[in-house]
Formats: structure tokens, sequence, C-alpha cells
């Protein structure tokens, strides 16, 4: 018997695709969602499964940034090979994006017993939620939102790609707040920072599901599933991206901030009431 179903697939795909990329945290949804449909969030196969679906929200972002991300990958491999080509500001941010996803690797790899273990629990999903939703609003409220993307540095990559470990490590803090948070403090505008996000979150969230992909097929969970649940994230991530930089660029993150105090709220009353383990 597959650790998750079809049926449930879809509805997991759904969750994946609408919150991996707002600052909301998909893995906190993910956790809430299977809790609900009676799902262990702390089974291997259920993890692994988590991790594999975001494939599709990344394969959403490789197509939404396609022309970006070939004019950069193109960039690179022709600064490796022409030296005078390593003045390119695109080849220097993928040296920048590399670099800044060493960091969040080497932490998922030393506390993976912690992360699929401890923090996997839902009480730390609740209060991550509530504690990341005070950071988003301080650095929404702190930032002078006053640099584009073309002003980004290493120094910007290197401390927004960190934060990504915040999230790794309390899932409900969001990996899309963590680093949309830091670029704000740096001074970056909203739709720099998404875009930012965007672009960081690539290497490390398709690691991650090529990582896990052996668990969730070795620990029950069948290849149809799998199947489903990674293409419909990629459909719903796909229309969830077009709408979040639209957005981002007429308004602030105070939505996301009270709707994440809303669900972590509701979230700790379940746990508190026993409906949810």
């Amino acid at each position: 018997m597959s650790a998750i179903n079809v049926g449930q697939a879809v509805v997991l795909g759904v969750v994946e695709g609408v919150t991996e990329f707002l600052p909301v945290s998909s893995t906190g949804h993910l956790k809430i969602t299977e809790g609900l449909m009676g799902i262990p969030v702390d089974d291997q196969a259920v993890v692994g499964f988590s991790a594999v679906i975001q494939v599709g929200a990344i394969a959403a972002v490789l197509v939404y940034f396609l022309k970006d991300i070939v004019r950069i990958v193109s960039a690179w491999f022709r600064g490796l090979l022409h030296r005078e080509e390593r003045h390119n500001r695109d080849y220097r941010f993928a040296w920048w994006v590399i670099a800044a996803t060493v960091p969040i690797v080497v932490v998922g790899l030393a506390a993976k017993p912690l992360i699929d273990g401890p923090l996997a629990s839902l009480w730390v999903v609740a209060a991550s939620l509530i504690v990341g939703s005070g950071v988003m609003w301080a650095a929404d409220q702190m930032g002078r939102h006053k640099r584009g993307e073309d002003d980004t540095s290493f120094k910007d990559a290197m401390l927004v790609g960190s934060s990504q470990i915040l999230a790794l490590l309390f899932p409900g803090f969001s990996r899309s707040g963590a680093t949309m948070s830091t670029a704000l403090i740096l001074d970056l505008d909203r739709v720099a920072a998404t875009r930012l996000s965007f672009f960081l979150g690539i290497p490390a969230l398709t690691g991650a599901g090529i990582y896990e992909l052996k668990d969730a097929l070795g620990a029950g969970v069948g290849a149809a599933p799998l199947a489903v649940g990674t293409v419909v994230s990629f459909v719903v991530a796909y229309a969830s991206i077009a709408w979040l930089l639209k957005f981002v660029a007429k308004h602030s993150f105070n939505a996301f901030v009270i709707y994440r105090i809303i669900v972590g709220v509701v979230l700790l009353g379940l746990l508190s009431a026993g409906m949810l383990g």
C-alpha cells in the first residue's frame, strides 16, 4: 500500500504549487495538509514525497524564467572558456548562485536527522509561521526598497542564500519568506527580492528533490502519486509565480504576514485540542 494515494497526491501537488514561492511556507502547509488527511508527517516516504514534488514547482520557475536562465548559463559557460567574458555580470551572478547554495547543502546534510525527525513537528511549524511573520513584517518596514536587481552583489547573494537555512531547520518559517525578508533588509525592492529568491531557490530545491527521490520510492510512495503530484505542482506553481510578481510590484507583504499569523494560531489551537498530531 502506497503511503500516499493519487487523490492525496493531487491535493498535495496543489498545496505545493500554490505555496512554494509565496512567503507562507510550502513545507508548513504540506505538513498541515498531510496531518489533516491523516498522513504521518514524519514518515520517511512522506518527507521524500514532499521534496520530490518540489521539483515540479522548480520546473515551473525554469520555464517561467527560461530566457533569463539561458542567458545566465550561457554567460557562465562563455566565461569558463574565455577570460574576457568573465567581466559579464551574468557570469558572476551564476557563480554567486552556486556559492550561495553551499551553506544550505552543508547544513542540510549535517542536520538531516533533526530535519526529518524532531524539527518536522507541527508544533515547530506553527511557531515558525508566527515568528517568521514578525521577521517578514519587520524586514518590510526596515527596508528602504531602493535597490533593483542590477544593484545586487555577491554579499547580497550569500546572505540571502544562507537565509534559506532558517526554513530548512524550521519548517513553517518559509524559504521564500526568509530569502525575501533578508533581501528587503538589504534594501532591495520587493520585485528584486522576489526574483533573487526564485533564482537562489532553483539549485537547492532541485538538489533536495533528487536526493530524496530514492527514499520516496523505496519507502512506500508509488511512482504514480509522485508523477501526479509533481505535474500538478508544476501547473499550479507557474500560475502562482506569475501572480506573485504582479502582486509584489504594487503591494507590501502585510497580507502574507496576517495570513501566516492566522494559520499559525489556528494550527496551535488544533494541536492543543488534540485534533492534529
